[in-house]
Parts: C-alpha cells; structure tokens; sequence
C-alpha cells in the first residue's frame, strides 16, 4: 500500500492519521518528537482496523526515518494557537518547528508532496518550500478548504439545507483576512446572492473569517482539529487519486491574480505531484482590494520569518 507521513501527533496530526488510514488511502507513518506518544497512538488506532474495516497500516516514532519514503508527507507539527492569540503571534515559535519538519522532509521523503497545516498557514507553507526546496507544485498549504467548510456549515444553518450541496469560494490568506466570493459561492448551483441578502452573507462569511478564533474561546485550551485534518484528508485523498480536483489552497503564486513569490488561498487543480495549475477567476474592484490586503497580510509575514532560516 502507498504511504502518507504526518509529522506531529497533536491532535490535529493524530486525527489526520487517523482520517487517512480509516478511509484506507494509504499507510501512515505519524511523526512526533515526544518519545513513546506517536507509537501509542499508532497502535491504538491500528487496533481499529477491524472494527472499521480498514487495512492500512499505522506506525508512530519519535524518529523522523519513519517518513521515509513517503508520497504524501501533511506537517502539523507546531504550537497551538491560544485565546487572544492570532495567526503572526504564533510566527516565531513555529518557524523553527517548520524548519526543522522541512529538512526532514528533504533527507528522507525527497519525492513527497507536502501540505502544510501549521499556522500561520500561508508563511509556514513558504518555510517548507523555502527550506526543502522542493518545486513550487509540491507544497502546498491547507487553506481555503477549512475556510469554505466552515463557511458552508454557517450557509447550511442558515438555509436549513444539506451542507453538501454548499459551494463556497474564499480565496486569500487563512484565517483573519480570508475573502469570502459570494459571486462565486452556491447552494446547487444556485448563487449565494439569490437565496439570502448581502448582510446575511457577510455575517457567516465574518464568523467563518474568525471560525479558528471562536473554537479556540470556548475550547479555553488547544484549538481546532476535527475540521483541519478532514480538509487535509480531502487534499491528500485529491493527491494520491490524481483526481484533479479544484480546491481552494495555498499556492505559491509567480504572477497569477497579479501576485509573484508568495503563498496565498486560491482555486488550485490538486492531483499526482501536488497542483496542476492555478484557475484564474475574474474578480471586480472590491475583491481585488481585499485580495490585495490579504497578500500584503502574508507579505509581512514571511518577511518576518526571513531572517530566521
């Protein structure tokens, strides 16, 4: 069977593992540096194999030689964000966390595509590009996935209808600045505009914009997992599928939407050896300015993060 490396076995990372194993994807080997914890989770998790009828085989270690070889490789390791806490407070302790994953990931799973969890989300996805030097294509940040799914289920509340059949867009950077595209977002096909007002929209497009916040606030410690490690399932399930499918993601942009030498949310066709091909929206005015803001958002970041690799 193929294989998928998680490096860090918090809660975001353990769930992924155990996300991509149930669902029989591939193997996973979970990474952690915390001594016996890893192997503990793996075991326990593999013990449900035949409780959920999945034959994937699960390794931990507190060695990172366990990532060798793999295809996919999702990075969770780093701090977690606390109340009062936003995304760039969290840069500098999570440079070095990111650093340290991204050489590991060079020595042992060299061919890997990787996706990036570890916030901030945007600046961390270019450490790793930065330090593997792997091809722009294959790193890649989960961004917008989360983002839309957490605004989907505010639009499905809201509508009282199935969250499967909400469509949304949000391009940008993870998290505070995100831009939710209403124009692009749909219940079935049917546009957002069409089943509820403007100030309806923006309402759930602000809760979503500040989804990781309100879990963290009544969490009182840690933050979100569930919902992560489902959108980086859904990415790597896209990846080792080579289906090709069009998610929102962070992508290092050479030009596209007016952008060069940054990662940033936008509509990505993700398949075998990571994004095909970034897709190209038409955006009015506002959007562009909100974009804009977004990219500057990153901009200050990854400069920030410059100087410590």
């Amino acid at each position: 069977m193929r294989k998928v490396a998680v490096i860090g076995g918090g809660n975001v990372g353990a769930t992924a593992a155990w996300q991509i194993a149930s669902k029989d994807l591939a193997d996973v080997a979970l990474y952690d540096i915390l001594p016996g914890v890893p192997a503990g989770k793996a075991l326990d998790m593999s013990q449900a194999g035949e409780v959920f009828h999945f034959d994937a085989r699960i390794e931990g270690s507190d060695k990172i030689e366990v990532i060798r070889g793999a295809e996919v490789v999702v990075v969770t390791a780093g701090f977690p964000r606390k109340p009062g806490m936003d995304r760039m407070d969290l840069l500098k302790k999570n440079v070095e966390i990111a650093k340290a994953a991204a050489l590991g990931i060079k020595q042992h799973a060299p061919d890997a595509v990787v996706v990036v969890i570890t916030n901030p989300l945007d600046v961390m996805t270019w450490v790793v590009k930065e330090v593997t030097g792997f091809p722009k294509q294959r790193v890649v940040g989960m961004a917008g996935v989360l983002d839309s799914a957490r605004f989907a289920r505010f639009v499905a509340d809201e509508l009282h209808c199935s969250v499967k059949d909400v469509r949304p867009m949000i391009l940008g950077g993870h998290g505070d600045t995100m831009v939710p595209l209403a124009r692009f977002s749909t219940v079935n096909g049917v546009p957002l505009s069409e089943l509820m007002p403007a100030e309806t929209i923006a309402k759930l497009a602000d809760r979503a914009r500040n989804g990781g916040a309100e879990i963290v606030k009544l969490l009182g410690t840690g933050s979100a997992y569930y919902a992560p490690a489902a959108s980086a399932t859904l990415m790597v399930e896209a990846i080792l599928g080579d289906t090709g499918r069009i998610l929102p993601c962070s992508s290092y942009l050479t030009g596209e939407y007016g952008f060069d030498g940054i990662y940033l949310g936008v509509p990505v066709a993700l398949g075998a050896g990571g994004v095909r091909r970034v897709v190209s929206l038409s955006l009015d005015a506002a959007e562009k300015a909100a974009l804009a803001k977004s990219a500057e958002s990153v901009r200050t970041g990854i400069a920030e993060a410059k100087p410590m690799l």
